[in-house]
């Protein structure tokens, strides 16, 4: 067997990032194969791409974010997320938080640092650009906030951020959640079929 290798780049300011998050266990469990979460940051890949978010970029198309709305409400129905919360906040500057990810991957304490970020974004509605915040939901969750917001500011955590954006970007990607099987590239929660069929035709490959 041909075990793919599968990553997941993803930005906590993207509600289709916690989504494709919530979703990406069954996978793993029905393929046998992890994914692995690359942390990016989306200002970024806006920046180089000339990309913008949705709330901007259809800021004027009548009905185009009414039917954003309800694509997610159906994936919300669909698979049972009933925790998803709009964030009031929303859009909110990620960059420390993305640094965390960075600082919770040297820290040894990733999974559940994605876990609960993701979480007070997309469930408790928290807003996760104030840095007392932050605080907070570290603390509250257990882990070591001291340490990981002084993390938020090393030089390696900030150049391991931009060098995961800038290699995101070099192979293709312009948003988030962003998904590679091996160098084959998908955009969006709503291909995660496609790279579930692909992940099992490079097993059998």
């Amino acid at each position: 067997m041909n075990t793919p290798v599968v990553q997941f780049h993803f930005d906590f300011g993207s509600p289709n990032s916690y989504l494709a998050h919530k979703v990406i266990p069954s996978i793993e469990h029905r393929t046998g194969v992890r994914f692995e979460y690359v942390p990016v940051l989306l200002g970024g890949l806006f920046r180089f791409t000339g990309n913008r978010s949705p709330a901007e970029a259809f800021a004027g198309i009548k009905n185009k974010q009414e039917y954003g709305r309800l694509e997610i409400r159906r994936f919300v129905e669909k698979h049972g997320l009933t925790a998803y919360r709009y964030n009031p906040h929303f859009p909110v500057n990620t960059l420390q938080i993305m640094r965390g990810a960075v600082a919770a991957g040297f820290e040894g304490c990733f999974p559940r640092y994605v876990d609960v970020v993701f979480a007070a974004m997309w469930e408790q509605e928290k807003k996760m650009d104030d840095a007392a915040t932050i605080g907070l939901v570290l603390r509250e969750a257990g882990l070591d906030a001291e340490r990981l917001l002084s993390r938020m500011n090393d030089p390696v955590v900030k150049e391991t951020l931009l060098k995961n954006t800038q290699e995101s970007f070099e192979r293709g990607a312009f948003g988030s959640p962003t998904f590679f099987v091996n160098d084959e590239i998908y955009f969006g929660k709503d291909r995660l079929r496609e790279v579930e069929e692909e992940i099992e035709r490079v097993k059998a490959s």
